[in-house]
């Protein structure tokens, strides 16, 4: 896939005709993506592009504190250079201007293209918990199953976590594949939920969820993202 660096609107030679053309070869590989049903890890990288821009643009402490962990130290002194550099220089911030902003608005719009991907497959999800859930469900199981008529079931172990950033709390969840099992009349979810106790006593009573779709999209790229992703605001909506 094509990437674009962190700092691709103040690499080199800054001329608006040359990033347009950087941006819309990069913009035309993601949406080749968004074209297969595949968001990730595609969608999370231009909402970074897109918000690496605004904060450039509003002229705050935009690197260091938005993203610490995806710019170094060099990258975060060249960019602060740059802008002390367009301070100076009329013609150089005009330029840089133009693409920042063309390229905010083309970048906002695959966005959008990508969010109605990511909340047509949110809607099509069902999530129900199998069996009772124990108090403490920041770690157990889902099961995820997808297509009409499949009969395969995913399953993960997953953790949920709390961490902070600007003073807010977050939720993030920790997932490993575990194995694919297939679903019958004898092997149900409750079944498997019981096996998975057997087999694995790290976890005598876990909270277990299954989640559904009739979608056959990719599941690495697509699926799996978005079930994550929803399964925390399901938790999180029971515990509130």
């Amino acid at each position: 896939m094509k990437t674009l660096s962190e700092t691709w609107f103040a690499d080199g030679y800054i001329d608006f005709e040359l990033k347009k053309y950087t941006l819309l070869a990069y913009l035309q590989e993601i949406h080749r993506y968004f074209n297969e049903n595949k968001l990730y890890p595609q969608l999370a990288d231009i909402i970074f592009h897109y918000n690496n821009l605004a904060a450039f643009r509003e002229n705050k402490k935009y690197l260091q504190e938005q993203f610490p962990k995806k710019l170094t130290g060099i990258q975060i002194e060249k960019l602060q250079v740059l802008y002390e550099q367009m301070i100076q220089d009329d013609e150089l911030m005009q330029e840089l201007e133009e693409i920042i902003n063309y390229a905010t608005q083309e970048i906002k719009q695959t966005i959008s293209n990508g969010a109605e991907i990511y909340e047509f497959v949110e809607d099509k999800l069902l999530i129900f918990p199998v069996g009772l859930v124990p108090l403490d469900n920041q770690e157990g199981y889902f099961f995820l199953s997808t297509g009409t008529h499949s009969t395969s079931t995913r399953i993960y172990q997953y953790r949920l976590s709390f961490f902070e950033k600007h003073d807010e709390k977050y939720r993030s969840i920790r997932t490993e594949y575990i194995d694919t099992w297939a679903r019958s009349i004898a092997n149900t979810y409750e079944h498997i939920k019981a096996e998975l106790i057997r087999i694995k006593t790290d976890l005598p009573n876990p909270a277990v969820y299954s989640i559904e779709t009739e979608l056959k999209f990719p599941v690495d790229e697509t699926l799996l993202p978005i079930a994550k992703r929803s399964l925390v605001r399901y938790i999180s909506n029971k515990a509130a």
